[in-house]
């Protein structure tokens, strides 16, 4: 029997499948009533779902990151789907395809790998060639690098995210090169390649995705200035202004205190970095929002609740356009109006911050 994907759930459907468990919280109704909030994904997305009645013992059966069979009616509530379940059990990791349950980059990791090493290979100053040969002829790190998620729920949540996040911000980097004369490329390629290579220790990606007690306590900045200033006792004659430098791009690439930023950007390398990496991983999680919503007549998305927003999602301005008409052939449509906010909007903030998984709590670890 094939599995039933997360994309292919449809509202009032009854759903029987297998899932691996992201989250698992144990929570109170008003009522005094336990129930259990669960997060289930597999490679095509994530879903909700909620146990009703036995929590207690349908809660003791399984763990997070464990694999189960659910039996459920799926509905849509507040624009999201959720799954009502019945019945449930755990399924042991044998009797299941791992790759239908993590989701990878849509790129060839081989592809982007090659991609790495002829970007590694324009660089013309020495020093930094070799600070970054010690970094991706490393091959347990390259195995990591290549492997991890850039992000746990905002931006390339995938495996093979963070190669392919930090290939397309060092692609943005020699856009902008050539506007501004006299910018350092091949630090700004370092700096694109490393500034989230800590990740390949904040995160965990065996399973669901999450955070690792290191990630959680000291976060992807901080290791990853460790992790440079360790390759560097390597590397000697590394001038010291090139280092600090460096470094200084890592510490501030999230721009801002309030987005986790140790500092904000104080060099034009730094500054560029920053609104490059920004734009990459707002675009990413933009489009990735837009994919996960269901196929039906709305030109509009679903509230976007971190950028506080609805997303027009039939842009199709960039497609082959249709020969135009004359006015006196036909009168244009009026153009489609967004979502009413009031109202609908106000239930769904108030759901948002009674949400377990709100990972605005998290913001500093998840936004970038």
């Amino acid at each position: 029997m094939d599995k039933l994907f997360v994309s292919a759930i449809k509202d009032r459907d009854q759903v029987d499948a297998v899932f691996l468990v992201k989250e698992k919280i144990t929570a109170m109704a008003k009522n005094g009533k336990s129930y259990l909030t669960l997060r289930l994904m597999d490679k095509t997305g994530e879903v909700e779902a909620k146990v009703w009645d036995n929590v207690d013992t349908i809660g003791a059966l399984f763990d997070k990151n464990d694999f189960i069979a659910v039996r459920s009616k799926a509905s849509v509530y507040l624009g999201k789907m959720q799954l009502i379940v019945t019945e449930l059990k755990r399924v042991p990791e044998a009797e299941v395809a791992l790759a239908d349950f993590l989701p990878e980059a849509q790129r060839a990791i081989d592809e982007m790998v090659a991609e790495l090493s002829s970007l590694l290979a324009s660089l013309t100053n020495p020093h930094l060639r070799a600070l970054l040969a010690e970094f991706f002829d490393d091959p347990a790190l390259l195995e990591l690098y290549k492997t991890a998620p850039a992000a746990k729920g905002m931006h390339h949540v995938y495996l093979g995210g963070l190669l392919e996040h930090s290939l397309a911000v060092a692609k943005l980097v020699d856009q902008i090169v050539p506007l501004y004369p006299g910018l350092n490329r091949d630090l700004l390629i370092a700096g694109a390649l490393l500034h989230d290579v800590g990740k390949v220790r904040e995160m965990t990606y065996l399973r669901s995705f999450d955070y690792t007690d290191e990630g959680k306590l000291l976060g992807h900045i901080t290791i990853g200035v460790e992790m440079v200033q360790e390759k560097l006792a390597s590397c000697k004659g590394f001038p010291p202004e090139l280092a600090m430098l460096l470094k200084h791009m890592l510490l501030s690439h999230h721009g801002q205190y309030e987005f986790g930023s140790p500092k904000r950007p104080k060099t034009v390398e730094a500054t560029i970095l920053n609104y490059l990496d920004d734009l990459d991983s707002k675009i990413n999680g933009i489009r990735t929002h837009i994919r996960k919503e269901p196929d039906n007549d709305s030109p509009w998305t679903s509230y976007h609740r971190l950028y506080d927003r609805y997303y027009y999602k039939e842009n199709r301005l960039g497609e082959e356009a249709e020969p135009l008409t004359s006015p006196a052939e036909t009168a244009p449509a009026p153009p489609p109006a967004p979502p009413s906010r009031e109202g609908k909007e106000v239930k769904e903030r108030k759901a948002f911050n009674n949400n377990p998984f709100a990972e605005l709590k998290e913001k500093n670890l998840d936004l970038f």
